[in-house]
């Protein structure tokens, strides 16, 4: 359990690996209102909570998604789920809050 306390993926390779990859989809688990706050383009959002949806989404489960959330607790545990479900090619890239490169927002000020 304490193994991955130091085994930290990181987000900016990963989302440059999802930009790289054919037909491959960025997966956000936050929570609606963390995703509209602030969110990285091209991502789609499904709450760990709803991830029971997935497949209305992904519906191939051999398509590459790359998952992320805040700070990678949420990530790796959908990752363990999408894999019990039979998707093929998940990877965790950890958490949105070490994302160095741009954002955009759902809300208006």
């Amino acid at each position: 359990m304490f193994f991955n306390l130091f085994n930290h993926n990181n987000i900016n390779t990963g989302i440059a690996q999802w930009k790289n990859t054919n037909n491959a989809i960025l997966l956000d688990v936050r929570t609606k209102e963390e995703y509209n706050d602030y969110h990285i383009d091209g991502s789609i959002n499904i709450p760990l909570d709803n991830l029971g949806t997935v497949s209305q989404y992904i519906t191939d489960k051999s398509t590459p998604v790359f998952v992320h959330c805040l700070s990678g607790a949420r990530s790796a545990g959908a990752v363990r789920y999408l894999k019990t479900k039979g998707y093929q090619n998940v990877t965790d890239i950890g958490g949105i809050s070490a994302y160095t490169g741009e954002m955009v927002s759902c809300n208006i000020s």
